[in-house]
């Protein structure tokens, strides 16, 4: 067995034991799955954590997806077959119903709803009485993810505070919890980017096609490519090209960039990420360029 497989392997145990403790602690755990290339990787761990052979698959936990309605229409595509495949129970919170409601306010209709899916989040949570959610957040990809523990605490108004987090000591997690408290979990915490194409390419794993090489319209601002849409329309000036690109992370148009690659394949794409020295979020996601402490602020108001 090569030292690659045996490093999967490993990660793969502990994503694993990690799922099955969420299962058998909460009284009603869900899976956040939104179609993008970590959760794919998260719901196959949960597939083969529950898995009996020879008996049809049950998955002890509900599938959660806060839809911004500003998604990739592959994407959106991608989940749905992938839920129904899989016989799951899907739990969609929408973005566009919180704003009907009155809960979320934009300034303008083409702002990034994001960050807004912290509202939603929080009000899918309460409705549906979920007490543990389990979601692809890596440490890798961001300063204040890196900051979070596996098993993350947060309060009866779903905030998280950096400064109080629970010890986590070999592989023992405390998930006691007040009513109203609940705990977001992140099983492959301890993955790459690099890991995650890997398992892919190992796994077999089928994912949106926009994770590949294709052609696509793009401006070139600063120093990302934006994609040319309704929501991302040309600025006054700005010439468009038509440039071989791809996606290393998925989530709101209005704020997620492609990267240009002609990596068509999931060995290609392991061979440019073996290469790269910027994280994938920092590389292609707009909201996270306000400031440093971008994603923190976030995730004190409740953001995944």
């Amino acid at each position: 067995m090569s030292i690659q497989n045996k490093h999967l392997d490993w990660l793969e145990a502990e994503s694993i034991y990690i799922i099955r403790e969420v299962v058998a602690e909460a009284r009603h755990p869900a899976l956040l799955f939104s179609g993008g290339k970590d959760s794919v990787v998260l719901l196959a761990l949960a597939v083969k954590a529950f898995q009996i052979p020879g008996h049809s698959l049950q998955l002890p936990l509900t599938l959660v997806h806060i839809d911004t309605g500003h998604n990739y229409p592959e994407v959106i595509a991608f989940r749905d077959a992938t839920v129904q495949r899989l016989g799951a129970k899907l739990v969609v919170g929408s973005v566009e119903e919180s704003i009907r409601r009155g809960s979320v306010t934009l300034r303008r209709a083409t702002d990034s709803r994001n960050a807004a899916q912290a509202v939603t989040l929080l009000e899918t949570i309460e409705a549906n009485g979920f007490d543990a959610l389990m979601g692809g957040a890596r440490r890798d990809e961001e300063k204040a993810r890196a900051k979070e523990r596996i098993f993350s605490f947060r309060d009866e108004f779903g905030q998280w505070d950096p400064k109080n987090q629970r010890p986590e000591l070999w592989d023992l997690y405390n998930t006691r919890l007040h009513p109203g408290e609940n705990m977001r979990v992140f099983p492959i915490s301890n993955w790459t980017e690099l890991d995650i194409w890997q398992y892919i390419a190992r796994e077999q794993l089928a994912l949106p096609d926009i994770y590949y090489a294709h052609q696509r319209e793009v401006v070139e601002r600063g120093n990302m490519l934006v994609p040319v849409t309704p929501l991302t329309p040309k600025k006054e000036g700005e010439v468009s090209v038509v440039r071989s690109v791809r996606f290393r992370t998925v989530g709101d148009i209005s704020c997620t960039c492609p990267v240009a690659s002609e990596a068509a394949t999931a060995a290609e794409i392991i061979a440019e990420t073996a290469q790269t020295t910027i994280s994938e979020r920092n590389a292609t996601r707009m909201d996270d360029q306000v400031s440093e402490a971008a994603m923190e602020e976030r995730k004190k108001a409740g953001y995944f």
